[in-house]
């Protein structure tokens, strides 16, 4: 394992599961929306900058690397040894981005520049409704697209995330 691509919904666990695969791995871990989708102060990158700021990442040598600019999946799949697809309940996903929403509200958390303090916007949770099977069946798609050469692991539950990081020394 040596470059890993981490995929899923907001509130799925991306951020989370990519800094404990880094933790238990020594791999470098990156976040798509630090590195790649926002400057500090929630200002956006521009379209073409972003694209060109993932395949930078993705020739790396070693990643673990977090997010959902499907722009890049195939370059960042034809790169990777590793997918994980997230796909846990909408319901769940949801408390969890309300959750974190509240706990870090005003501050900005790790997987985010600096001064990109928590906000609660009814737009996020409006894209999060209106997005859920498109997104869904574009991840999960990934995994028919992998090559013989990656490990695809389609993780759906609390539980399922718990057994791949306990077995993670032996994958």
């Amino acid at each position: 394992m040596k470059r890993v691509m981490i995929v899923g919904q907001p509130g799925s666990g991306k951020s989370t599961l990519a800094r404990r695969i880094g933790e238990k791995t020594g791999l470098p871990v990156i976040h798509m929306d630090a590195a790649v989708h926002w400057k500090p102060g929630w200002v956006e990158r521009p379209r073409s900058e972003k694209i060109m700021r993932a395949l930078e990442i993705e020739q790396r040598e070693t990643w673990v690397f977090e997010g959902n600019m499907s722009s890049t999946y195939d370059h960042r799949l034809s790169r990777a040894d590793t997918l994980i697809v997230l796909d846990l309940p909408l319901r769940l996903r949801v408390w969890r981005v309300f959750k974190r929403t509240i706990l870090s509200y005003g501050s900005s958390r790790q997987d985010l520049p600096e001064n990109c303090p928590e906000h609660l916007t009814f737009e996020f949770y409006k894209w999060i409704w209106d997005t859920r099977h498109v997104q869904r069946e574009k991840q999960r798609s990934l995994i028919d697209q992998a090559g013989a050469h990656v490990t695809t692991h389609l993780l759906e539950s609390r539980r399922e995330v718990d057994y791949f990081l306990k077995n993670l020394s032996q994958t």
